[in-house]
This record gives structure tokens, C-alpha cells and sequence, in this order.
């Protein structure tokens, strides 16, 4: 089943699914612009297309991860992302 949410006034869309390979995961886009997301449980985020600048928790350098790489935000937690062009990414639930 497919799960479709829209954030940030439609500048960051996404659709959630269930793999048996890779388990929860969910693929989006993202707009250029500045978001802050909270996390309930650890992710993985892999950049899929585009680039994004990230300040993870307890970090105090932003880092760019672009297509093809990943990172990690842990549980209960919060992370900010600059885009500055259109990008997408695949995010597993860990």
C-alpha cells in the first residue's frame, strides 16, 4: 500500500511504502529552500538525485551529501536540510 504526504506547502512530497527487502522506507522530492525535520524513530537518508547540505544532531558543520550517498539521523531527534536545487532521496526506517 502506498502512503503519499506533502510538506513545507507542497515543496517537499513523498510516498511511503513497505518492502520486504529494505523494510518502511519512503521515496520524495524536494524543492530548493530550508527544512527542518523530526524524527520519531533512526533513519537512513540516501541522496537518489540532487544534492542536500545537512546539519545533523550535535553536529555544528553543515555537510553536503549529494546523489548516491548517506546518512544517518538517529531517533527522536531533529535535522536540517538546505536544497538548492531540486533533489530526491529514498529514506529507510531503521
Amino acid at each position: 500500500m502506498l502512503n503519499t504526504s506533502e510538506y513545507f506547502d507542497g515543496k517537499v512530497k513523498s510516498i511511503g511504502f513497505d518492502s520486504v527487502t529494505i523494510g518502511r522506507a519512503s521515496v520524495g522530492v524536494m524543492a530548493e529552500g530550508e527544512y527542518t525535520f523530526g524524527t520519531n524513530q533512526p533513519e537512513e537518508m540516501t541522496v537518489v538525485s540532487g544534492a542536500l547540505k545537512v546539519l545533523l544532531p550535535g553536529e555544528t558543520e553543515w555537510k553536503w551529501y549529494e546523489a548516491g550517498t548517506s546518512f544517518n539521523v538517529p531517533g527522536q531527534s531533529e535535522f536540517h536540510l538546505q536544497v538548492a536545487e531540486p533533489s530526491s532521496y529514498l529514506c529507510r526506517y531503521l
